[in-house]
């Protein structure tokens, strides 16, 4: 039997929940974020595909949407319980099929691993069977590693199955931008583009030396890579464990002076320590994020001195990097990770949920 994994992709899943919960938003233009008002500093967590068609997505700040969005879109606020809940049915039905290993990665999505000569007949059976569960639809990609099956989904959206491996990776792949594979982001692409590397085939066939000397040794190798769209195959069912935990606020008013920033950083390392002590484990480092007006976002960290389970010497902590905010400049968003230690015999692989986003 020949393994196969399997990437499963809920179709505009936040907003497909509000859908199920409101039969009556079927067919409009459907908009999620924040507490639900567009007059209100947040982003769009998810737009339905009849928002999608008026170029509103995911990461848009809620103002610009409700500007590009038809007079009767319907904005409705993120409730976060009701998608964890609609996430859990959706697993609990994958785990459920026979001789598949389910690896999840994020509320609407999770990898399969599957030993099949038909792929497409066991993308088929889930995509039925979640329907069936939960009346929701998914995409699915099929892949002979990770790397293929997560880019191959997007050519099944929406509710369909694609196949891409190493046979029509540069038939389907080949032409197109870098930015269209799994881990390159608008800056990468820009820093290829700076040598000459602007489709998929270009990133395969670039000199590896070069790629190593502008991205460095790990990197350079994994872009590299991805232009052949190689990647890890296995699929792990082993539940993850968190590397750190995160608490983000976008403010409706700019925060404006010394006070309100440390205020305001105390009570977010507070509610990030909250998270990791609930989990036991001390804590090895805090990192601040800081979005200037208007939309200047930098990160910063410090590792201390030893591992902590006390809340006062976080926060201290968490405090001490307020010196790095720039005294004139106006904070419209502030953020508090805290990395904690990982335990023995665990992969530190980074999975941080985000918490209290507004």
């Amino acid at each position: 039997m020949t393994p196969w994994v399997l990437h499963v992709d809920m179709d505009q899943f936040i907003a497909a929940v509000e859908v199920l919960r409101n039969p009556e938003l079927a067919g409009k233009s459907v908009i999620v974020g924040g507490n639900g008002d567009p007059a209100e500093r947040a982003v769009v967590a998810t737009a339905s595909y009849e928002a999608r068609r008026f170029g509103i997505g995911s990461g848009m700040p809620m103002k610009i949407a409700a500007r590009k969005a038809p007079a009767d879109a319907v904005f409705l606020p993120v409730d976060h319980a009701a998608y964890e809940e609609a996430s859990a049915q959706v697993m609990g039905t994958l785990r459920a099929l026979p001789g598949v290993t389910v690896e999840i990665t994020g509320w609407d999505e999770c990898f399969l691993g599957v030993s099949t000569e038909d792929p497409e007949a066991v993308a088929h059976r889930a995509q039925a069977a979640v329907l069936a569960s939960t009346s929701l639809h998914c995409s699915i990609g099929i892949g002979d590693n990770r790397v293929r099956a997560k880019i191959a989904t997007g050519f099944g959206k929406p509710r369909g199955v694609f196949r891409l491996t190493h046979q029509n990776w540069f038939e389907v792949m080949g032409e197109r931008s870098t930015r269209e594979l799994w881990g390159i982001g608008p800056r990468v692409q820009k820093r290829l583009a700076a040598h000459g590397i602007r489709t998929v085939r270009e990133l395969a066939d670039a000199d590896l030396a070069e790629l190593v000397a502008e991205f460095g040794p790990k990197m350079g190798i994994w872009y590299g890579d991805l232009g052949h769209g190689r990647g890890p195959a296995a699929v792990d069912d082993t539940p993850w464990v968190a590397r750190s935990h995160s608490r983000e606020t976008t403010y409706q008013q700019n925060l404006t002076t010394s006070e309100q920033v440390s205020d305001a950083i105390r009570s977010l390392a507070v509610r990030a320590f909250d998270d990791c002590a609930a989990e036991g484990r001390p804590i090895e480092r805090v990192h601040l994020k800081v979005r200037y007006a208007p939309f200047d976002t930098r990160t910063f960290g410090r590792k201390l001195p030893t591992p902590t389970s006390d809340r006062d010497e976080f926060v201290t902590a968490a405090l001490g990097l307020a010196a790095t905010v720039e005294a004139e400049r106006e904070v419209r968003l502030l953020g508090v990770r805290a990395e904690m230690t990982m335990p023995r015999d665990e992969d530190p692989v980074e999975r941080t949920p985000i918490r209290g986003r507004i």
